[in-house]
């Protein structure tokens, strides 16, 4: 990621829509590294990503041409990340899913989604790209999850996800899901890749997603459990889980008090960090 990040900056000093999502990540790192800041974006860092995005889409409706790719990839990715690190809320009242609904609910979600919409765009993975020296942590991402249970998933998990041997992702919508957050829980926080956390996002698609953006209290819990060791690893993650996390506890507590299942893995339950 550093050799990529040294030659984004070089990029950056010719297409301004990758320079001004440059310095929209770097204010949102900022904030990151500031703990007595907010959680709120700050006012330069919304100018920067919105100029970012009326110029990338501007870009996007004039013929593409080889280098221009890397840079719109560059761009369509650090606007997913500051989507997902940005938040409107300071504490976890004003945050999803405690605060009442709004189209804006999930938008990290659609942004991620956008960003892959551009893959063939983009094409980073072409021998001339600079992002072709993520090709492993790309394959990890686009490999397929098990179409069925297996041991991965603990066994407490499969429990409160209704998981069998004769589960499979026709009958059950948490199957990809727990698999993806499964994965990640026994890694040392040095070899969680980006990859391999967004394999959970991707995962969100389809009837999982519907029960995630319903607050079913299960889909919040993989959500939850992916928060907690994601955020631990990537600092866009981080900021977003900070507020929601506890969000998502108290949200659990409230309306789903009476699922043992479910709040033995927040804090207080038999279940936490097994």
């Amino acid at each position: 990621m550093r050799q990529v990040n040294r030659k984004l900056l070089i990029l950056a000093f010719h297409h301004p829509h990758l320079m001004h999502a440059s310095v929209a990540v770097a204010l949102a790192y900022d904030r990151h590294l500031s703990p007595s800041s907010s959680c709120r974006r700050t006012l330069e860092e919304c100018y920067h990503w919105s100029r970012s995005t009326a110029l990338l889409n501007e870009r996007l409706r004039e013929p593409i041409k080889t280098k221009d790719k890397d840079p719109i990839w560059g761009t369509a990715a650090a606007l997913a990340m500051l989507s997902f690190a940005s938040l409107d809320a300071s504490s976890p009242e004003e945050s999803w899913p405690l605060k009442p609904p709004d189209p804006s609910d999930l938008e990290w979600l659609r942004m991620g989604q956008g960003k892959m919409s551009l893959w063939d765009v983009a094409n980073p993975l072409r021998p001339d790209s600079l992002f072709s020296i993520l090709a492993p942590t790309y394959a990890h991402l686009h490999a397929p999850l098990p179409d069925r249970a297996r041991d991965d998933i603990p066994k407490a998990l499969a429990a409160v996800c209704g998981l069998d041997d004769l589960s499979t992702v026709e009958n059950n919508p948490y199957l990809h899901a727990a698999h993806a957050v499964s994965q990640i829980q026994t890694l040392p926080d040095d070899r969680v890749t980006i990859g391999q956390t967004e394999r959970f996002t991707r995962s969100i698609q389809g009837t999982f997603e519907c029960l995630l953006r319903k607050k079913d209290p299960v889909a919040l819990l993989l959500l939850y459990l992916w928060y907690r060791r994601a955020g631990r690893c990537m600092w866009w993650i981080a900021l977003r889980a900070g507020v929601e996390c506890p969000a998502i506890c108290m949200y659990l507590r409230l309306y789903h008090g009476d699922n043992s299942g479910v709040l033995a893995f927040l804090p207080g339950g038999d279940l936490v960090d097994r």
